[in-house]
């Protein structure tokens, strides 16, 4: 598990080598981790330039920005901004990066429901609750739970609420760390 501290050191570490590439920042401005924010997934470190820091003056140019530090490996991501606003980044997240993604949860109902009403019953209670599924797509979604698998994920998206609109993607900066 990575502690706080360690996120700040990685990012810390991470901007040390990276702000000097940046030729749009102008000369390498110096970091300044002003607060990190613990998620599920892992830490949220914000900066800002030093000097913007100090300023008096919030007017004129701003180098700084959030990256998120994987509490499990120490991986270092950038998530868009307008993404933690939506109560499902953090299942984003983990789905683009880790490839781990949460059961659907219509299937423990569709489960239950095979086993003591019958793929009838449970056909018609994932119909009602998912309709964009075709009766094809149900059918199949309910023998993969019946042989007591997930339902394919090209089936269980189709159960959830539709995106207002497409997530951006999250931005891999660096691996686990060491």
């Amino acid at each position: 598990m990575i502690s706080e501290e360690r996120a700040v050191e990685l990012i810390e570490s991470y901007l040390a080598r990276e702000l000097p590439t940046w030729p749009w920042a102008g000369p390498a401005p110096t970091p300044d981790v002003y607060h990190v924010q613990e998620r599920a997934v892992g830490w949220l470190v914000f900066w800002r330039s030093a000097e913007q820091a100090r300023a008096r003056d919030p007017r004129g140019s701003f180098v700084g920005g959030h990256y998120l530090v994987d509490r499990h490996d120490g991986s270092i991501h950038h998530v868009p901004a307008v993404q933690w606003e939506d109560e499902g980044w953090e299942e984003h997240y983990l789905l683009q990066a880790r490839g781990i993604r949460r059961p659907d949860p219509l299937a423990r109902a569709v489960h239950a429901l095979v086993h003591s009403a019958g793929v009838v019953a449970a056909m018609s209670h994932l119909r009602k609750q998912a309709p964009r599924l075709s009766l094809q797509e149900a059918k199949a979604y309910v023998a993969a739970v019946r042989d007591g698998a997930e339902p394919p994920e090209e089936l269980a998206s189709r159960t959830r609420a539709e995106a207002r609109c497409p997530s951006l993607p999250i931005e891999t900066l660096t691996g686990p760390a060491r």
